[in-house]
């Protein structure tokens, strides 16, 4: 049997993973503005998020703007918010599957294999999850790359990895620690001979003596 400590780490991190994949989503600093170059202007700080871009001044002012349309973003961004969505809405059906498979909880406590199984399969959806952020994170991030060492991008519309980034990344991590530890709660064959079959029991004797 799995160890009701480690699953309860595996749900934990998991969790903590999905609550950071809800951050990195709603932040505004996917990737900042850079500040390398000779004739970078540092009183104000341009940064852009998945659903909107700001300008915050020196004075501490902000101004953000929210992107109108949907089908004038660059395809990156619209992979990237569809996956970061997918990595939500698929943790949050694993955080109730793998719940109901939690040693903790009474659901199902009268079969304990079918329980284990439940929290193998929210395991499954967390690992699934957690690909889905990474590969979203990570493709916005190498777009950010790209652009950068653009010799065609002008100096002063050039950007770097923002805050929210990094926290995708480490949400990414957590999703899918915690998933590898639930899958650990996988059941186990009891053996995998097969049954012996009884030998046949001898007649009882009738008493009688023959000659």
């Amino acid at each position: 049997m799995a160890n009701a400590g480690l699953q309860l780490l595996g749900f934990i991190l998991a969790f903590l993973g999905w609550i950071g994949a809800i951050a990195s989503t709603a932040m505004p600093q996917w990737k900042t503005h850079s500040h390398a170059g000779d004739n970078i202007v540092t009183a104000q700080s341009i940064y852009e998020g998945l659903w909107m871009s700001c300008v915050s001044q020196s004075t501490g002012q902000i101004q953000c703007k929210v992107f109108d349309s949907l089908l004038n973003l660059h395809s990156t961004l619209q992979a990237t918010r569809a996956l970061m969505v997918i990595g939500i809405l698929l943790g949050l059906i694993a955080i109730f599957v793998a719940t109901i498979g939690m040693k903790c909880m009474k659901c199902l406590e009268d079969d304990e294999v079918q329980k284990m199984r439940m929290a193998v399969i929210g395991g499954v959806i967390f690992l699934i999850s957690g690909l889905a952020v990474l590969v979203a994170t990570a493709w916005y991030g190498h777009r950010i790359v790209q652009e950068f060492y653009d010799p065609m991008t002008p100096v002063n519309a050039r950007y770097e990895f923002g805050p929210a980034l990094f926290t995708g990344w480490a949400a990414a991590c957590f999703c899918l620690l915690g998933g590898a530890l639930l899958c650990c709660s996988c059941p186990r064959k009891t053996t995998s001979y097969p049954t012996p079959r009884p030998y046949p029991k001898p007649a009882p004797s009738s008493g009688k003596d023959y000659v």
